[in-house]
């Protein structure tokens, strides 16, 4: 049975491992975006887009990035599991 990475914030870095640009460049926006739903519970989204406090986009160093915080896995592990094979499927760097 394969080993289970352990539930931790990450951050997920707009670049590959090769080194390249993640394209298209506002794959961070989107991302949050879809990830928008996920929230505390009692929390009320207003009538705007508002990102997730679990799932926030910004920068790392200059690098386009999305960061991911572990408290979202006790809400909806399956959306957790999710940004992580997302950014394995996509080669993108991830930091802890």
């Amino acid at each position: 049975m394969p080993d289970t990475p352990a539930v931790q914030s990450f951050v997920i870095l707009g670049v590959t491992g090769s080194g390249r640009p993640f394209r298209p460049s506002d794959w961070a926006d989107r991302l949050c975006g879809v990830m928008s739903g996920f929230r505390p519970t009692g929390s009320v989204a207003d009538a705007r887009l508002s990102y997730s406090p679990y799932v926030m986009p910004g920068f790392h160093d200059g690098i386009r990035c999305v960061t991911v915080d572990a408290r979202l896995h006790g809400i909806e592990p399956m959306a957790y599991d999710f940004l992580r094979r997302f950014a394995a499927d996509n080669d993108l760097k991830v930091v802890v």
